[in-house]
């Protein structure tokens, strides 16, 4: 029987008197690509410096592929690979210089090391670069090296943590790519980010954390199916929204800006009525949008949109 790639139990963590994780309870099976999405401040980098090793629970247990991830037996630790959220590199260094220290760290060496290190920056695009000093990359050249020297001893699961904070749409690309592939050959990634459109494009399933607690997990279409999460109509603030308004049942979430009003509607509401009405009164078509329901919807529904720094 296969255990899962790693399974949290009861995982508390506070600084001081701020807790950060409430009794996490988690499993994430082998071979997937599983995204933690939530705001910031919401215990995602915590969990992922737990799970790697550098910041010890105040209770509870992780398992690594069945393994207690226990400070008497961290040979499990092994099967990780950590990407910070902050860039990890000696920037006076080369990439070849950078990987021999972070490879030799891992207990690799020798032509294994030179072997891994040369297919590893290939892979990431920099194998041209090798000799140039880190410091003279771009953003998303490092955080591609930073992924490479997670990877030099072969984990069987890859945490990220905001692997693409700070860096151009074409890195980010590379590195979605980059990971995909990774998955896809059977490494397990764990990937924190507050971008829905990260997850959606990357990951199995999601689970969706804030303050330390986990608000909810699953794939997409079930998240949306069981927190009842409708589809957005946006009107203008005119006649539409007065004829509207007119047709909607009590209670329902509305969001009034300046010139729109956003409707989020209960799931399975017939719009037919809606359109009906607005086409007779003569309203144009520019004045309503429809959109599915999405991650956005869910993740503020969840978490509030009230801006948190």
């Amino acid at each position: 029987m296969s255990h899962a790639a790693l399974r949290l139990h009861n995982i508390r963590h506070s600084y001081g008197s701020t807790v950060a994780l409430h009794g996490l309870d988690l499993h994430i099976d082998q071979g997937e690509f599983f995204g933690f999405l939530g705001p910031n401040g919401a215990g995602k980098s915590t969990l992922m410096k737990i799970l790697a090793g550098f910041l010890r629970a105040d209770s509870g247990q992780v398992m690594i592929l069945g393994v207690p991830a226990s400070n008497e037996k961290r040979g499990s630790l092994h099967q990780l690979g950590y990407v910070p959220q902050e860039i990890a590199l000696y920037e006076t260094l080369t990439p070849l210089e950078n990987l021999t220290i972070f490879g030799q760290l891992q207990g690799v060496r020798g032509k294994q090391l030179a072997s891994r290190t040369e297919e590893l920056l290939r892979a990431v695009g920099l194998w041209d670069r090798r000799k140039d000093q880190v410091k003279t990359f771009s953003g998303g050249m490092m955080r591609r090296l930073n992924i490479a020297a997670a990877l030099l001893h072969q984990p069987a699961i890859l945490l990220c943590d905001e692997p693409t904070v700070g860096i151009d749409p074409q890195s980010r690309n590379a590195i979605f790519s980059f990971l995909s592939d990774l998955n896809e050959q059977g490494v397990t990634i764990l990937y924190t980010t507050h971008y829905m459109e990260e997850v959606e494009r990357l990951c199995d399933r999601i689970a969706i954390i804030d303050h330390g607690q986990l608000l909810a997990c699953g794939d997409k279409t079930s998240l949306l199916a069981e927190n009842a999460i409708g589809r957005e109509l946006t009107v203008s603030k005119t006649r539409a929204w007065q004829i509207v308004q007119s047709l909607l049942p009590e209670g329902i979430a509305v969001e009034v800006g300046s010139s729109t009003v956003k409707i989020l509607l209960p799931q399975g509401f017939n719009v037919t009525n809606v359109f009906t009405a607005l086409t007779q009164a003569g309203v144009s078509d520019e004045s309503i949008t429809l959109r599915q329901p999405n991650l956005e919807t869910l993740f503020l529904k969840l978490t509030g949109s009230q801006l948190r720094d």
